[in-house]
């Protein structure tokens, strides 16, 4: 049951609305957002560009449980909707993407002591970027970790390359999006390449996610192929 009219859906949650400025976002297999929650308020706290969480009120008691993530509502399209209609070009949403890496790795560990370690997004790519007035937003943080920059990177990377060397329409859009994204990697990210470090493990990563087909995975070993043509040589270290 949901608080008000469904708003959006993705392979794992729907939207529902609550009013004009609050929704609430609910797991279809009854999956817990506490953590994500957590996670999603600690960025925040230090600037990052999260929408805001809140619990859910008496009103909404009923119907909110408390797995159940409640966020303010974000308001314009989603990078890749910008993308598709030619508002935003492919330089532009690379370099924006890299930018929301670097910063993010930029902040302190929530829950690590170890001065490597970052909090992760593991799905940064450009339908989980909202283009707000107040400027891009994260979205969509079920996924998050603390780990190696290197293995974000290498995640956002082989997200977009799959697409570009897929049948999508977005296949152009993503191909030019990815060598923008890795001009913008930091000279102190490392993530090997194809046979070991963080590219292997996010190739291993992509696919074991019971999420994508069998025709997804499939395009893996391209797409690795694709993003190392694009890495930098301080990358592959």
């Amino acid at each position: 049951m949901g608080t008000g009219q469904l708003i959006g859906s993705g392979r794992s949650a729907d939207v529902f609305a609550i009013d004009r400025d609050w929704v609430l976002r609910r797991y279809r297999n009854g999956d817990d957002a506490t953590v994500e929650a957590e996670v999603m308020a600690y960025l925040a706290e230090r600037g990052y560009p999260v929408p805001r969480v809140r619990a859910p009120e008496a009103a909404e008691a009923g119907v909110a449980t408390a797995g159940d993530l409640v966020l303010r509502r974000l308001r314009g399209p989603s990078m890749l909707v910008a993308l598709g209609r030619g508002t935003v070009g492919a330089e532009e949403a690379g370099a924006t993407l890299g930018a929301l890496l670097n910063t993010l790795h930029a902040i302190p560990a929530r829950l690590s002591t170890d001065p490597a370690v970052r909090v992760l997004h593991l799905d940064l790519h450009p339908d989980n970027v909202m283009l707000t007035p107040a400027g891009p937003m994260v979205i969509d943080w079920c996924n998050s970790e603390e780990g190696p920059p290197g293995l974000d990177w290498a995640m956002s990377a082989l997200i977009l390359a799959q697409v570009a060397v897929g049948p999508m329409a977005e296949a152009a859009v993503a191909r030019a999006v990815l060598p923008s994204l890795l001009r913008r990697i930091a000279p102190s990210v490392r993530w090997g390449n194809a046979e070991a470090g963080c590219l292997a493990e996010a190739r291993a990563r992509r696919a074991a996610d019971p999420a994508m087909s069998e025709a997804e995975t499939g395009l893996l070993d391209d797409a690795v192929r694709l993003v190392l043509t694009h890495t930098p040589p301080s990358a592959s270290g």
